[in-house]
This record gives C-alpha cells, sequence and structure tokens, in this order.
C-alpha cells in the first residue's frame, strides 16, 4: 500500500499540502490552489515546482471557458492510484483510477451467491476481482494509496453494521479488516453504498455543481446518500438516509428493520420483481418503456410512494437537488416522484428542487468508493 506522504520524503510541508488537495479535489489551477491551501503564490509556485521535478506534479492545458484557459496542475500515476469497490446483493463492481481523477478500469462481475447472505464468498470474489483490475491496468497494490469499499447497509463510525436487522449476515464481521485480511494490505475505508453513489454524483455525476442534494438508490432495497454544504452526511449511527425504513402506513405489514408499513415493502426492488415477474429492475423499467402496463403501474406507484417519503426529507433539509439511480431507466420514476413530493412537501421546496436522473449509473457505488479512497470527503 503506497502512502503519498512516502514519496515526497524529503519535501516541505507546502509540498504535501499541495499534494493533498490535489488528490482530494482533482486537477486545479494555480489560483484554485492558493484559495484551498490557504498558502500565498510563490509558496505555491514552489511546491509545485518540487513536485513535478518529482514526477509526481504534470501542467495541462485547461479546458476553454470564454476566454484563455488557465492551466490545470494533475497529480500523476507516479503519486499512486485509488481503488473502488461495491459489493451487491448479485454484483461486484471494482474501479480504479489514478490520484490525478483519471479512470483507469471500471469492471463488474456477477455474484454467484446471494452476498447479502454470504459475505465471507462476497468478500473472497471482491479481493480476487481487485487483483484482477489491477493486472489489467498494469499496477499492483504497492501501488494503490486507498480503497474504498461499500456494502448495502448503515454503518457506525467505527465502520460496524448500524442496523445489524437489515444485513444479519454480516452484522458480526468488519468488512474493513476482512477485505484487509484478504488483500494483505491496509488503507481500506467502508461506506454505505447509497452514500458512495452520492459522494460520487456530487464528485463528478448529476451533483457536481450542487453542495446540497438527496441521491435516492432504487435496488433490491431503498437508500439515499444526503450532502449538506459539500459534505457527506452520515448521522449519528450511519442511518441517516435510509430512505426504505420511512414508515408511510404506521398499522402495515411488518418490515425486516421491524417497523410496520416501510417504503421498501411498496417500492423495493424484491417487492417490485415479484410482481411484474421480470429478472432485474432493467428489464422491467425495459419493459415498461414498451408499454407494458402492469410494468408501467408498479414503477409509477413506485415513484409516487419515493416522492411522498422524499417530501417529509425535502421540507427537513430543502436541498437543491433530488438525483435518483440505482438502475439504468430510472426516467420512468421521475414524474410520479415529483407528483408524490407535491403530495407532501412544502410547494416552494417542491418548485425550487430538481429532480434528477444519476448520470453514473450503475458504476456510480464503485466510483464513490475512488471518491472516498481518494479522501474526496474530508
Amino acid at each position: 500500500m503506497l502512502d503519498i506522504s512516502g514519496t515526497i520524503v524529503g519535501m516541505n510541508v507546502a509540498a504535501r499540502r499541495v499534494a493533498e488537495v490535489l488528490r482530494n479535489r482533482g486537477p486545479r489551477t494555480r489560483a484554485e490552489l492558493i484559495m484551498l491551501t490557504g498558502l500565498s503564490r510563490p509558496t505555491v509556485g514552489g511546491a509545485l515546482s518540487s513536485l513535478a521535478k518529482a514526477g509526481i506534479v504534470v501542467e495541462e492545458p485547461g479546458t476553454p471557458a470564454g476566454g484563455r484557459p488557465a492551466a490545470v496542475f494533475r497529480l500523476t500515476r507516479k503519486a499512486g492510484i485509488a481503488v473502488g469497490v461495491d459489493i451487491g446483493r448479485r454484483h461486484i463492481r471494482v474501479a480504479v483510477a489514478d490520484l490525478g481523477h483519471t479512470l483507469l478500469a471500471d469492471q463488474a462481475i456477477r455474484l454467484d451467491l446471494d452476498g447479502d447472505d454470504h459475505p465471507h464468498h462476497a468478500l473472497d470474489l471482491a479481493a480476487a476481482q481487485v487483483t484482477a483490475v489491477l493486472t489489467a491496468v498494469g499496477a499492483s497494490l504497492d501501488e494503490v494509496a486507498g480503497i474504498g469499499l461499500g456494502i448495502p447497509a448503515p454503518l457506525t463510525r467505527e465502520g460496524r453494521i448500524g442496523s445489524p436487522e437489515l444485513l444479519p449476515a454480516w452484522a458480526e464481521l468488519s468488512a474493513r479488516d476482512e477485505l484487509m485480511k484478504r488483500l494483505d494490505t491496509q488503507g481500506v475505508r467502508v461506506e454505505n453504498d447509497a452514500n458512495l453513489a452520492a459522494l460520487a454524483e456530487h464528485t463528478w455525476g448529476a451533483g457536481k455543481d450542487c453542495d446540497d442534494l438527496v441521491y435516492v438508490k432504487l435496488a433490491t432495497g431503498i437508500g439515499a446518500g444526503i450532502v449538506l454544504a459539500g459534505r457527506l452526511y452520515r448521522g449519528s449511527v450511519g442511518t441517516a438516509g435510509e430512505l426504505g425504513h420511512v414508515t408511510l402506513d404506521a398499522r402495515g405489514p411488518v418490515c425486516r428493520c421491524g417497523n410496520r408499513g416501510c417504503v421498501e415493502l411498496v417500492a423495493g426492488g424484491r417487492v417490485l420483481l415479484a410482481q411484474s415477474g421480470a429478472r432485474d429492475l432493467d428489464e422491467m423499467a425495459t419493459l415498461a418503456a414498451q408499454g407494458d402496463p402492469s410494468c408501467r403501474r408498479l414503477l409509477a406507484d413506485a415513484g409516487r410512494y419515493l416522492g411522498i417519503a422524499l417530501g417529509g426529507m425535502l421540507n427537513l433539509l430543502n436541498p437543491d437537488r433530488i438525483i435518483v439511480g440505482g438502475f439504468t431507466a430510472v426516467d420512468v420514476l421521475l414524474e410520479p416522484l415529483r407528483l408524490g413530493l407535491a403530495e407532501t412537501a412544502m410547494a416552494a421546496a417542491v418548485e425550487a428542487v430538481q429532480v434528477r436522473p444519476g448520470h453514473l449509473g450503475e458504476s456510480a457505488g464503485a466510483l464513490g468508493g475512488v471518491a472516498l479512497a481518494l479522501g474526496v470527503d474530508k
């Protein structure tokens, strides 16, 4: 495991600070680095010169924006690489990027056993997939500066399952420690999968220009990631954003979380697939787009229920944007979701919020793992 600070031993504090900002924030102009580091122009210039001589930073042309583009500075691959791992119920996805925020690989495999119920099997395959993807880009674990791991459960600050009843087979495990043991490395951070997707969309996707957003993930279950003032909000025990367990009907059926009438029981992937007969949510969305009346109605109802549940969150947090992801064809949910919001949220908040599909699709979780490894959330 590479520690970026180890690549600039002998350099001063300013060089380490500039390198840290470039790792967290991605390519930046000289003016941006001055603002973000709080250092003087000569100090930043000296730091960039030292880093460039070491081959850790390269200067590149900026993107034209109405005038002469300012050059940007980017960390090179010599500074190290970051890995993101997304473990779902039926998939494992691994993304790899350099510390300059350039994506090098993004690969997924299907799980032959349910990842929710077989954590050791899923972690074994995740470790093998990390090794395989690193090999595919000509890298090794020695070059890795950090690994971000996402799992579908709320997590405490210590990395333990915050609500064991939601993922009981994982409850006694430290997913972080288990992956580090399998890879024989350090530097793994673990986070809820919806939180990682929110972080990715905020960093590179549909929320890039937005400081206050809610990302909604519709998959086997339903989760949400919350970004407030540009920072990921987790809550005291990691349960912030558990949208699927908002109660719609206090007298309804009992949910796996122990409460009654939760959103997941009427809009979660398990329920939708059981009622539609589709193999997965993408097939269900395709059938709906082709005019299948059952799938269209099920997805429309799911969107409205999500909107009703989100209405309270909209009143409390007043985000600029709601981003919907989790499967490839979420457009069918957006208008019903807006209608549900109108039923439960204040008119001014509904009018102001933008409801958009995510830009990163099924890669959002793994890319969020990369962002976590880069320290974007710090």
